[in-house]
């Protein structure tokens, strides 16, 4: 338009020469124009078919598929006003929390279907390349889960007492079953390194799930860990070779599971865990309670008043967590074994010493108990 206005202002002398102008300039510019829009059409949807493809792939690789019929699976893709409105406009009565990564956000589709929206934070790195949406937005969409999650159970007085100890071996198996499918079954081998309590949704059945894997590793089939020079995750939950050489492997998610375990039956934390006999972490705790001979010591008040007919089963699972938080990670089986000992009566070896044997240094005023002075000593188990 500019290049035609531009040649009608300069005379009407030049009116035959201008036409001859307009011709050869509007061509050019009009094929330009055509074929700058075709392929800004084609980039577009080459890059809408790419990111459909590569959430698809990455969902079939990490949950597995049917082998033949994988090739039409399609995952749904939603857009930024269906999630406002599902959501109420992200709206604070709609949060269900925030983490690190941004807050989530409760939602409900058009057929009735709840979903939870994770609305990643511009900082997080979170899916980078996985999930983008159009609006320059990252957004995950989870399934909701009614029952939230583990440590709001398990760590409540109140709401403990619903479970009993077959709910909570229930768990202890899903749980575990999960992670068997992350390091073996899946098309990719994912390590999900900060596998916890919050991490571990429940559904409608008090199912669990384990969730969030914005610092999970994928790995080739044949590779079983490696090393990093940034520690991400949860202390208390950490191994001693990641925490202190930044080593991560499958048998990093073994002793996760195991913190994770004897805290489903202990209904305490690791960390922060105290006791009136002495300044041990929880798996001090467990470790003293085993090798005195009094495990039953270690479990939940509530547990305790109904375990009775399940006491071998109680017996087994704490020696189960115990053998997957073993220093060295040679010593801790693999999730393979940890749901074979989980659902069969075979012999068990013997746990060595745990791998962080914590005896905490207390301040005074810190303890009713004791007006002794302790050192923090990290007791690494001799081999």
């Amino acid at each position: 338009m500019v290049a035609i206005e531009l040649i009608i202002l300069s005379g009407l002398g030049e009116a035959k020469k201008g036409r001859s102008k307009v011709k050869f300039i509007c061509i050019p510019v009009l094929l330009t124009i055509t074929v700058m829009c075709v392929c800004l059409w084609v980039i577009k949807k080459k890059k809408k078919k790419k990111r459909a493809e590569g959430i698809t792939r990455l969902y079939t690789e990490t949950y597995g598929g049917n082998g033949k019929g994988d090739e039409d699976l399609e995952l749904p893709l939603f857009d930024f006003t269906t999630l406002a409105t599902a959501t109420n406009g992200f709206s604070k009565n709609s949060m269900l929390g925030e983490g690190g990564f941004g807050p989530v956000y409760k939602g409900m589709l058009d057929e009735g279907k709840e979903i939870a929206v994770k609305r990643l934070s511009k900082d997080s790195r979170q899916g980078l390349k996985e999930f983008k949406n159009e609006e320059g937005e990252q957004m995950l969409v989870y399934e909701y889960m009614p029952n939230k999650s583990l440590d709001s159970f398990i760590f409540d007085k109140k709401k403990s007492n619903m479970l009993n100890w077959p709910m909570r071996y229930t768990i202890i198996n899903g749980i575990a079953r999960g992670l068997l499918y992350l390091h073996q079954d899946s098309r990719l081998r994912i390590i999900h390194r900060d596998l916890k309590a919050s991490n571990i949704l429940l559904d409608l059945e008090m199912n669990p799930k384990i969730s969030y894997f914005g610092t999970a590793r994928i790995c080739g089939k044949t590779e079983t860990g490696a090393n990093t020079t940034r520690v991400v995750g949860t202390y208390g939950y950490m191994s001693p070779e990641y925490a202190t050489d930044g080593v991560f492997s499958v048998k990093s998610d073994v002793y996760s599971f195991g913190v994770l375990l004897l805290e489903i039956v202990s209904g305490k934390r690791n960390k922060n865990f105290t006791h009136l006999d002495h300044n041990l972490n929880l798996l001090g705790h467990a470790w003293r309670t085993y090798t005195d001979g009094n495990v039953l010591d270690v479990l939940d008040e509530f547990i305790l008043k109904s375990c009775h007919e399940h006491e071998f089963e109680v017996f087994r699972a704490i020696q189960i967590g115990l053998l997957c938080v073993q220093q060295y990670p040679a010593d801790r089986p693999t999730m393979a074994t940890v749901v074979l000992m989980l659902t069969s009566e075979i012999p068990l070896p013997q746990p060595k010493q745990p791998g962080f044997f914590i005896e905490r240094k207390l301040h005074e005023g810190d303890s009713s108990t004791s007006s002794s002075n302790y050192c923090s000593v990290t007791a690494i188990a001799p081999r």
